[in-house]
């Protein structure tokens, strides 16, 4: 960071700073809010490179074009890509010889990873990208800086701009290329996944009217868990005691909330508690689940038609086909056609327990969207899910939260157990458990004080994975597949507060 650069930063609120590597190539992250900004910034720096030198680099490009082709056809073979990245490296040096003589071997292997990050990679979009601390970038047009959604912050501006609506339109068309996905005048918008398996979407102008955009929710490296939402203060354990009881028991479960209310978050967050005894098929229009790696889970994912219009796979087929798996457990991505719920609830009534996601508000906005159109489902079919999870992102104060947990009557209407209070910033007890500890009797053959302590057990369980900040996924998953295998152990491990090591076990 140059003189001025720093200048613009010292009357600012500085939130966070961090470096990144982003293959091979150092920057430098700095997220503050200056007195004369109305939003927080997420400014990138690159160490040693100032803006007219990364116009000279950026100026390379064409030259690069015509000593190293690429051929489009193979952007998505691994062995091509690295011999071009070889070719790109050689032809960079020669570059960066002749424009910059005298450059020094350290500052010159950075050049070269930062020319090689625009022509092979997404140019500066690298850096948000590799940046596990956000969520989502946007790209609206050529226009206006790219913003990024932060973890921790929410929303925020970079200092990078696109240079035009071409790079913007390159950059799609590169994402495109390598999943089978074109996007022109005729297929204005495009969905499709990164490598990683973040999701993209891209859509052209005069579609959006700001120019070319991409948007990219970035795919969760580190999945969230319940013991990690317990420390967030997303639920309490008490709540996530019997959500546990649920799924040992084979009593399924809708997951519902708004737009990134982090409803597959959660839905990732429960697959701890799936006994590893039973075999898991997961349904899903993008790749977002990462499940405990111990688990016999097979992911099945939608296709898109081809250019053509030929080769569509959709969500009904695949779980239509998951049913001819011998699955115990299936997980739905996001129920939203009749055809959907009726395969659903046809996969319950057959025997095995089913979770899946749905865009609705609350818990009896949950039954109304099923039972009205779209989706259109009798009510009396609701009875066969046991409970609804309904969660919320409030915007103004950055958190996600559990709204509402609630169980099914008979009758298919939902009455709610555990409601978020706004001013407490907790989940607190809203009604008695009846239908579902009656079905959990059922299906446990054990009564209702058995009940209550088998919950008690298992929030035992979960209360020492949050007081020792146990919260990776396989690590979370152990536990607890460990506790199936012998309870007294777990048990006892978790009262005695010990350290946790896979050795212990």
């Amino acid at each position: 960071m140059d003189k001025e650069e720093n200048s613009k930063v010292e009357d600012s609120k500085v939130f966070q700073e961090y470096d990144l590597n982003v293959n091979g190539m150092s920057a430098h992250i700095r997220i503050h809010i200056p007195k004369n900004e109305l939003v927080p910034l997420y400014d990138i720096y690159f160490e040693g490179v100032s803006e007219p030198t990364k116009l000279l680099l950026n100026s390379f490009r064409s030259n690069l074009i015509s000593m190293v082709p690429i051929d489009p056809s193979r952007i998505d073979d691994k062995e091509y890509l690295k011999e071009m990245n070889n070719r790109y490296i050689a032809a960079s040096r020669i570059l960066i010889d002749k424009n910059l003589p005298g450059t020094d071997e350290s500052t010159k292997r950075f050049l070269i990873a930062y020319i090689i990050n625009m022509m092979l990679g997404l140019g500066e979009l690298q850096v948000p990208i590799a940046d596990n601390n956000l969520e989502e970038i946007a790209v609206n047009g050529s226009t206006s800086n790219i913003w990024v959604f932060h973890k921790g912050i929410g929303w925020a501006k970079t200092n990078i701009r696109p240079l035009n609506e071409n790079m913007i339109y390159d950059q799609s068309q590169q994402i495109g290329r390598r999943v089978g996905r074109e996007l022109n005048n005729l297929s204005p918008m495009m969905d499709a996944e990164l490598e990683d398996g973040s999701r993209v979407n891209a859509t052209l102008f005069p579609i959006s009217q700001v120019g070319n955009t991409i948007t990219i929710r970035k795919f969760a490296k580190n999945p969230w868990t319940m013991p990690a939402l317990i420390i967030n203060n997303s639920l309490t354990s008490d709540v996530a005691a019997i959500i546990w009881v649920c799924i040992e028991n084979e009593i399924s479960m809708l997951i519902s909330g708004g737009t990134a209310s982090g409803k597959t978050s959660f839905l990732n967050a429960i697959s701890i508690f799936f006994p590893p005894t039973r075999r898991v098929i997961s349904i899903e229009e993008t790749r977002e689940l990462t499940l405990p790696q111990f688990l016999q889970w097979v992911p099945m994912m939608t296709r898109q038609p081809n250019p053509e219009g030929k080769g569509a796979i959709s969500l009904y087929e695949l779980m239509l086909n998951a049913l001819r798996q011998r699955p115990d457990i299936i997980i739905v991505g996001e129920v939203r056609t009749a055809k959907d719920a009726e395969t659903l609830f046809e996969a319950i009534h057959t025997g095995h327990s089913v979770y899946g996601t749905l865009h609705a508000d609350s818990v009896n906005d949950t039954i109304v969207r099923m039972t009205n159109p779209p989706i259109n489902s009798p009510k009396l079919m609701m009875n066969a899910l046991g409970s609804i999870v309904s969660l919320i992102r409030h915007r103004s104060k950055n958190i996600r939260r559990v709204l509402e947990f609630g169980e099914i009557l008979d009758s298919g209407d939902g009455r709610v157990l555990y409601r978020w209070d706004y001013m407490k910033d907790m989940l607190v007890k809203a009604d008695d458990m009846t239908k579902l500890k009656s079905t959990l009797m059922l299906y446990a053959g054990v009564n209702e004080s058995e009940i209550d302590g088998l919950i008690e057990e298992h929030k035992i369980v979960i209360d020492w994975m949050v007081r020792k900040r146990i919260i990776d996924v396989n690590d979370c998953g152990y536990i607890v597949a460990q506790y199936y295998k012998d309870k007294s152990r777990v048990l006892e491990m978790a009262k005695r507060d010990d350290d946790f090591s896979y050795g212990k076990f």
